[in-house]
C-alpha cells in the first residue's frame, strides 16, 4: 500500500494544478465576459437585466459559445459543449424562454430539429463578440502580449492534441 505521507507533507499541488489554474481562469474569463455583457447598452434591457442578476450564467454561455450560426441540433450542440442532452436541453429551454434561440424543423431530417439563433440571440452574440474581445484586451494588458500570446498558442495546442 502505497505511503500518504507525502501527501500529508504537502498538498499544495491541489491548488496551483494546470487543470485547477486552467479551470479558475476561465471562470473568472466567464465572469468578466458576462459583466461585460450586463452593461452593454446593446444587449436587449431584459437580457441585460437577467446576466446582472445572476440569472444567465456561464452554463448559458455554453450555447452563446458552441451554437453554429446555421443552427445546430441539440445533440450536436451537447456535444461540443462537453454537456448531457438533457443538461443542454434545459439550457435551450431557457434560452428559448428568454428569445435567445427557437427551434425549428431539421431541412435534412424532417424528424429532427435545429435550434437557431433568434434576432434577439443575434444580438446577445454580438454583444458576447464584442465581451470577448475586450476581455482578451484586458487578459493581454494584465500579462503582457508575449505571455498572452503564448498561453494562446499553448491552449490552442493543447486543446487540439488529443
Amino acid at each position: 500500500m502505497p505511503s500518504v505521507t507525502p501527501i500529508l507533507q504537502d498538498d499544495r499541488w491541489r491548488s496551483t494544478h494546470l487543470g485547477r489554474l486552467m479551470g479558475e481562469a476561465l471562470r473568472r474569463f466567464d465572469e468578466r465576459v458576462l459583466h461585460l455583457m450586463a452593461h452593454d447598452a446593446n444587449v436587449p434591457l431584459a437580457l441585460s437585466n437577467l446576466a446582472a442578476r445572476d440569472q444567465i450564467g456561464a452554463a448559458h454561455i455554453h450555447i452563446t459559445r458552441h451554437l453554429s450560426l446555421q443552427g445546430s441540433r441539440l445533440t450536436e450542440l451537447a456535444a461540443r459543449a462537453g454537456m448531457s442532452k438533457q443538461a443542454m436541453g434545459d439550457l435551450v429551454d431557457q434560452c428559448e424562454a428568454w428569445d435567445l434561440v427557437r427551434r425549428e424543423p431539421d431541412p435534412l431530417d424532417g424528424r429532427a430539429r435545429l435550434i437557431v439563433f433568434t434576432a434577439t440571440g443575434l444580438l446577445w452574440l454580438e454583444a458576447f463578440r464584442l465581451a470577448v474581445g475586450r476581455a482578451e484586451a484586458e487578459f493581454r494588458a494584465q500579462v503582457g502580449p508575449d505571455v498572452a500570446t503564448v498561453v494562446a498558442l499553448g491552449l490552442e495546442a493543447y486543446g487540439s492534441a488529443g
